[in-house]
């Protein structure tokens, strides 16, 4: 899923360069994907059926794989909307499936191992971008999406027998639903990350390329990956002992810094430094969001939550779309800000947030440790 769904990063400037999409065209692409996203996400939340089925998850991989094939053989760009539609629906089912997948056989183990599993997605990105990488000097786009297809295809048979989620036994305890008011402040906070992080995790390799040489816009998109493989399991221990609206805040002030530092700062050293501040926060930050939701005991708050922040990806690139004429550095710049907002209603939250209950963490499990359908 992660290569399947972000290796449309780094290949977007040898798209510009070499296959005449422009920005605007550019940014349709990504919103045709995250609207995708929220279409597979909402099949998975209002049909539970899928997300335990091993014949949607194959069928999903082979639709993914498919799509990232056929993006050389055609230089339509509705053609290419469509197809990333596609990849994004598909991509939303295989990963309600994997995780709903860990959360069920994992109910019994440390939370931090879904965390590392939930880690493959940074690992994805990491592999698309050192893909990249390596065919930038002798390929052109067309190679590295056929390339990217042959990745997917691989990791797609690693994951063919992955058995989908076991339900749980009947509970006889009444769940608790207590309404909270402070949910709106983290609903606001969580939708408006949306909004900045998917400007950044569409155009940050695009922007770090304009100011830098060729290959640092591609490095600094593996740095992504390789700080988002632990970063899930990180903060959720983070999460166990200190409070999670504290601890959201600081992830997006970070996360913050990152998106901005390549639009303010030049320069090699930080481009790579944004792109591990901006790796190390954006999964994490779904996983506090999520979590906190969870503590807040919101009927079907990560619904609530992932409808907010897939809204607010389809609205990020159609935002700046309008700055993309003036280059890149206006649009992050928006981006930092959108995510410091986010940040300031995470610090709303913190004030009179409920103290943590051991016995419904305990009883709850990993559940609220790692989002479900939050990316």
């Amino acid at each position: 899923m992660g290569v399947g769904r972000f290796v449309y990063t780094p290949i977007l400037p040898l798209m510009h360069a070499r296959a005449g999409l422009s920005t605007d065209a550019g940014a349709h692409l990504a919103t045709a994907n995250y609207v995708g996203y929220l279409l597979g996400a909402l099949a998975g939340t209002l049909l539970p059926a899928l997300v335990r089925s091993r014949a949607v998850l194959r069928g999903s991989l082979v639709l993914l794989v498919g799509t990232l094939a056929a993006m050389p053989t055609t230089d339509s760009t509705g053609v290419w909307i469509a197809l990333r539609l596609l990849a994004g629906t598909a991509s939303a089912l295989i990963f309600v499936i994997a995780v709903n997948s860990l959360l069920g056989h994992l109910r019994d183990h440390p939370p931090h191992l879904p965390g590392w599993a939930f880690g493959g997605v940074g690992a994805g990105i990491a592999l698309s971008g050192l893909l990249v990488l390596a065919l930038r000097p002798v390929g052109d786009w067309r190679t590295t999406w056929w390339a990217s297809a042959a990745l997917a295809t691989a990791l797609a048979t690693a994951s063919w027998n992955l058995r989908p989620e076991v339900p749980a036994a009947p509970s006889t305890r009444v769940p608790e639903t207590r309404v909270d008011r402070r949910f709106g402040a983290l609903f606001v906070s969580y939708s408006l990350e949306g909004v900045g992080y998917i400007v950044a995790g569409t155009f940050l390799v695009a922007a770090i390329g304009q100011g830098s040489p060729g290959w640092i816009g591609s490095g600094a998109w593996v740095l992504v990956g390789l700080a988002a493989v632990p970063s899930s399991a990180l903060w959720a221990r983070l999460g166990r002992r200190w409070s999670r609206p504290g601890l959201l805040c600081v992830a997006l002030v970070i996360q913050a810094v990152g998106i901005a530092l390549p639009a303010l700062v030049g320069g090699v050293t930080a481009a790579l430094v944004s792109a591990v501040l901006f790796g190390a926060t954006f999964i994490g930050i779904s996983t506090l969001a999520l979590a906190a939701g969870a503590q807040l005991r919101f009927p079907r708050s990560v619904a609530l939550l992932t409808a907010g922040y897939s809204v607010g990806q389809i609205l990020g690139p159609l935002a700046v779309a309008p700055l993309l004429h003036h280059g890149y550095r206006p649009a992050l710049l928006l981006a930092a800000l959108v995510v410091l907002a986010a940040a300031v209603s995470a610090a709303v939250l913190r004030v009179g947030f409920p103290p943590r209950d051991a016995v419904a963490l305990r009883d709850s499990g990993p559940a609220l440790e790692v989002p479900t359908a939050g990316r």
